[in-house]
């Protein structure tokens, strides 16, 4: 599994350094924590630019070990979540690619309000993924993407909206120019057999995959 980020964010839900994780995480130009995701820095082996958040979730271990970096703080009786926060600050970079790292997991509400999330910056232009470690979340929107995952990956494109001229190739199942409904769980649980490439002509979804590290 190979994503090279401009920019990291950390959020504060489940990750485990997987080796894919880590590789992805050294190639950002620039980390930007949210909140309690600033606990995950020393497993990746970075260093945050910038904190973001109202704090509540921050272990006074954290606080003290984390004071010097510049924050941007914010109450917490706020219209924003800290994931939207750190996009907020990490779009003034104007990255390509962005990835969100403890971002899957934890309670339901935010991890979907974080695909949500990643698929709305998708669709200004920023391909986003998010990422736990072992399991790997990629926007998808027209006119697709391509990604190198390696033989036996478990992939799935799943419709958050309806896909039109949808394609697959590089899966066990491949398609072409199909037109999936939402709730369609046609493309669930898909194989890769070597680099996989998604076409989109019209809306927007995910792909999600499971690293075999």
């Amino acid at each position: 599994m190979k994503f090279a980020p401009d920019v990291l964010v950390l959020l504060g839900g489940p990750l485990v350094a997987t080796p894919a994780l880590v590789a992805a995480a050294g190639r950002a130009r620039l980390v930007i924590a949210a909140d309690g995701g600033v606990r995950h820095a020393a497993a990746l082996g970075v260093e945050p630019a910038l904190w973001v958040g109202d704090f509540d979730s921050v272990n006074l271990e954290d606080l003290s070990r984390w004071a010097h970096l510049p924050r941007l703080e914010y109450p917490r009786d706020k219209d924003a979540t800290d994931a939207e926060l750190a996009a907020q600050a990490a779009l003034k970079a104007k990255p390509a690619r962005l990835l969100f790292a403890g971002g899957l997991g934890g309670e339901l509400d935010h991890e979907l309000g974080n695909l949500t999330l990643a698929v709305a910056l998708a669709r200004q232009g920023v391909r986003t993924a998010l990422s736990s470690g072992p399991t790997w979340a990629f926007a998808l929107t027209p006119p697709g993407l391509e990604l190198d995952l390696a033989p036996g990956t478990p992939f799935s494109v799943v419709p958050l909206a309806d896909l039109e001229g949808l394609s697959i190739k590089g899966g066990r199942w491949e398609l072409e120019d199909a037109r999936l409904p939402l709730g369609s769980g046609r493309t669930l649980r898909n194989e890769a057999v070597g680099p996989v490439a998604v076409g989109l002509a019209d809306g927007y979804g995910l792909l999600v995959a499971t690293a075999l590290e």
